[in-house]
C-alpha cells in the first residue's frame, strides 16, 4: 500500500507533465522539446517568489503557472509560428524548440547558477496521515490533489467550452476549422499557453516534491514524458494520464523490490514490449488525434 501511494504521487507529476506534451502534439502534430525547459523555469520562478519575495506557496504556485503559460505563448510566436508555412514545419519546429530549450537553460544557469536550489523549510508544513497502513505526507496529498484538480479542469475545458471545441476542430483539420470561422492562430496560441501552464505546474510540484531545483532538472523528466505519451497513445489525453500513473507505479515498485539501478531499465523495457504488441500505444487506436 505504501508503494502504491508513492507511485500515485510520482505518477501524478509525470501525467501532468505529459498532458502538456500531448496537447501541443494533438493540435500541431509536433513535439515541443522546450517543454522541459519551461517545466524547469516555472520551478525556479516559484522558488524565487517563495524564497526571495516571501510569498506563500498558494500565491506563488498560480503565479509561476501563469508565467509558464505566457512563456509558452512567447515560445509559439518565436519558435513555431514563423515556421508553420514551411513544408518541413514539423522538423524545423522540432529543431527550433530544441534551440529555445538550450537558450532557456542557459538563462537559468546565468541567473541561478549551477548549484542545486531548495525551497525554504516549511514551505508546505510537515504532517503525516495513516491510511490503510500507508503513511501519506501532507506534501504528497497536496500534490496529488492539485494534479487531479488540474486534470478535471482540463477535461472540462476541452469537452465543455467553446475553446475546447475549437482546439479539437483544429486538431482534426486546421484548414476545415479555418473555413468554419475558427481563428486557428489564436487557438494554437491558447494551446501553447495551456500546455506550458501544465508543464509549469508539474515543474513546481516536482520542485516541491524533491526539493532539488537546478537548470538541467527537466532533462530526465522530458524522457519520461516522451515515454508516457508514446505509451498512452500520441495525442491522447486520457492515455497520457493513465500511462503517467502506470509509469510512476512501475518505477516505485521496481525501486522497492529490485533497486534504483533497475528503475529505468525495467520501465523502458516494459514500454518497448507494449509498443511491440500495440504500436499505437494503449489509447492510440481510439484516440490517435484526440486533443
Amino acid at each position: 500500500m505504501q508503494q502504491a501511494v508513492n507511485g500515485l504521487f510520482l505518477g501524478s507529476i509525470y501525467a501532468l507533465f505529459a498532458l502538456g506534451y500531448t496537447l501541443v502534439f494533438g493540435v500541431l502534430d509536433i513535439l515541443n522539446l522546450a517543454h522541459a525547459a519551461v517545466f524547469m523555469l516555472a520551478s525556479f520562478v516559484a522558488l524565487f517568489l517563495v524564497g526571495r519575495s516571501g510569498l506563500h506557496i498558494l500565491v506563488a504556485f498560480p503565479l509561476a503557472v501563469l508565467f509558464a503559460g505566457l512563456l509558452g505563448v512567447v515560445l509559439e510566436r518565436v519558435a513555431f509560428r514563423p515556421l508553420r508555412a514551411r513544408a518541413d514545419s514539423n522538423i524545423s519546429g522540432l529543431i527550433s524548440s530544441i534551440a529555445m530549450a538550450t537558450v532557456f537553460e542557459a538563462l537559468a544557469l546565468w541567473i541561478w547558477g549551477p548549484n542545486v536550489s531548495r525551497f525554504p523549510f516549511g514551505t508546505i508544513p510537515e504532517r503525516q496521515f495513516q491510511v490503510a497502513g500507508a503513511v501519506i505526507s501532507r506534501l504528497q496529498l497536496t500534490i496529488v490533489a492539485v494534479a487531479v484538480a488540474i486534470f478535471l479542469l482540463l477535461t472540462w475545458l476541452v469537452t465543455r467550452t467553446r475553446l475546447g471545441r475549437e482546439v479539437r476542430a483544429v486538431a482534426e483539420s486546421p484548414r476545415a476549422a479555418r473555413i468554419l470561422g475558427v481563428d486557428v492562430d489564436r487557438v494554437i496560441a491558447w494551446s501553447f499557453f495551456i500546455s506550458s501552464a501544465l508543464g509549469g505546474a508539474a515543474g513546481v510540484l516536482f520542485g516541491l516534491a524533491f526539493n532539488a531545483i537546478q537548470p538541467d532538472m527537466g532533462r530526465g523528466v522530458e524522457l519520461k514524458g516522451l515515454a508516457v505519451i508514446i505509451l498512452g497513445g500520441m495525442g491522447s489525453m486520457p492515455g497520457a494520464v493513465v500511462a503517467g500513473f502506470a509509469l510512476g507505479l512501475t518505477e516505485v515498485f521496481v525501486v522497492a523490490h529490485l533497486g534504483a539501478s533497475w528503475r529505468d531499465a525495467i520501465s523502458f523495457a516494459g514500454l518497448f514490449l507494449i509498443l511491440v504488441l500495440r504500436p499505437r500505444g494503449l489509447f492510440g487506436a481510439a484516440a490517435l488525434r484526440e486533443a
